[in-house]
């Protein structure tokens, strides 16, 4: 039988998940849906999202009307990438403005102006890299590149005022639960004026049974939470009940129905550990990430055109070095230029990393033993390309061909891999990203070898700690960083 043949069969017999197998669905969701949104006003969502890079895309519009340049494949192009990384690069700007924060006028300068660079610089590289700059009119560019600093500031002074004025007339809530998770959200709303006005807890206990917080914000026993939402013209109502208690909250949801203000439902997740945690929807029922990879959506595509950019910069720069490292380790000693490993990648598959061989074994089996000082293994040259690192230069293919990342935690020998996972917790975790060249672990001084369990322990939070806080710029800092670290030569041999 063929493969195809196969593979039809299984087709056919393989049972399929459908309205057969789960007829009426678990209590009704079937007939429910949840769609993920925001609880911030239309002005405030505006300003905090794309307030800066609509700014940058409109003076792009009028500098091309100026000129009479038609709008073209090209022009439209230019405006999505400069959209795109002018969210990353106003972030904090429009952020701090949408929260109704007053920004000095030196402040506001230099967060336009280094937000300004740092998206003109982007745009730049890509343009080299594939070789498009000359598409584009250049008094079109010219005039763009002096006008948008115009444009932002006058969005930011605009999305100010807008600010000010939604945050005057932000609604008042209160919070269903005086401990725990309402404690903290609490604590979170009144340091952001753009969530609205906090009138005080509502519990079901007496107020010698509450934390200090709840007896000093209280505002009333839960049976007299709707009369109270009535009489303050309340907007809002956050539940912050534990699931537990599940009888009563559909109780006081009965209540309310007699008001018109909006009803949330807050999990109690804190007591896990976190790592990437959000809210999705999967087809209508809400769903809440505890251990997730920040590598979704627009993140992921940013994530990849970083890896392609500084893989080919580095290429370029780098290939005349490849190349007579090549000659240099082929004449040194006998065996292959390339040694060929094994290792962990994303989602804890197997991917083979390339590397400028350093030893005179090629070892690939069950039992590895890592590279210690003084490795009778390793050859003169190896010890000189080790403690410089110029021995991972091959991985820049594997970061080409997808299989590696340029920064993110270090891809370890799979035999490694089945010996560490049983002896630390959460070990696994860091393979829900790409391996990296370069990682959070490396620059923090977890680099070579971990003849400890103490020390593999600590790299591993570090990875894990990356993966909690990434972002653009942390990959950028790790990059710079490894840069200036780079023949040091510390705990590499």
């Amino acid at each position: 039988m063929s493969a195809d043949e196969s593979s039809v069969d299984c087709e056919i017999v393989a049972p399929s998940i459908s309205s057969e197998l789960f007829p009426s669905g678990p209590s009704g969701a079937r007939q429910k849906a949840v769609r993920v949104g925001s609880v911030e006003s239309p002005a405030i969502a505006l300003i905090s999202g794309v307030l800066s890079p609509l700014a940058v895309v409109i003076s792009l519009a009028i500098c091309m009307l100026c000129f009479r340049q038609r709008p073209s494949t090209n022009y439209m192009a230019l405006g999505i990438a400069a959209f795109l990384f002018s969210q990353q690069a106003f972030r904090r700007l429009d952020s701090q403005l949408s929260r109704g924060e007053t920004l000095s006028a030196h402040l506001r300068l230099w967060y336009l102006v280094v937000g300004w660079i740092s998206v003109l610089g982007s745009l730049s590289i890509f343009g080299l890299l594939l070789n498009v700059a000359q598409l584009y009119s250049r008094p079109v560019i010219f005039s763009w590149f002096w006008l948008t600093p115009i444009a932002l500031l006058l969005a930011s002074h605009l999305g100010e005022r807008a600010a000010r004025q939604a945050l005057s007339t932000a609604r008042r809530h209160v919070i269903v639960g005086a401990d725990g998770v309402g404690a903290e959200l609490a604590r979170r709303i009144q340091s952001a004026a753009r969530h609205g006005k906090f009138m005080g807890f509502f519990d079901f206990r007496s107020p010698e049974r509450l934390p200090e917080l709840g007896r000093q914000h209280l505002a009333g026993h839960c049976r007299d939470l709707a009369a109270f939402v009535r009489d303050h013209s309340i907007g809002a109502i956050y539940i912050a009940l534990p699931i537990s208690n599940a009888p009563r909250i559909e109780e006081l949801l009965l209540e309310l129905r007699d008001t018109t203000a909006s009803v949330y439902f807050v999990p109690n997740v804190f007591s896990f550990d976190l790592i990437q945690p959000r809210c999705s929807a999967i087809d209508g029922i809400a769903v809440i990430s505890i251990c997730d990879t920040p590598f979704y959506g627009m993140n992921a595509v940013r994530k990849r055109l970083l890896d392609l950019t500084l893989a080919i910069c580095a290429l370029l720069l780098s290939w005349p070095l490849l190349l007579v490292l090549a000659i240099v380790v082929r004449l040194s000693s006998p065996g292959p230029i390339i040694f060929k490993q094994r290792r962990y990648g994303l989602h804890g598959e197997e991917i083979v990393i390339y590397k400028f061989r350093t030893m005179t074994v090629c070892e690939d089996g069950v039992d590895i033993a890592q590279a210690g000082r003084d490795d009778e293994r390793t050859t003169s040259l190896g010890r000189f390309l080790r403690r410089s690192s110029l021995d991972e230069l091959p991985q820049i293919f594997n970061v080409l061909e997808g299989k590696m990342s340029f920064v993110g935690p270090r891809p370890h020998a799979v035999a490694h891999n089945e010996h560490y996972r049983r002896l630390i917790s959460g070990y696994m975790i860091r393979h829900k990203i790409r391996p990296g060249i370069t990682g959070w672990a490396q620059i923090n001084g977890y680099r070579g070898e971990t003849e400890t369990i103490e020390k593999m322990r600590r790299r591993v939070a570090c990875d894990i700690e990356y993966l909690r806080n990434w972002s653009i710029w942390l990959d950028l800092k790790i990059v710079a960083k490894t840069a200036f670290m780079l023949f040091e030569g510390r705990n590499a041999y």
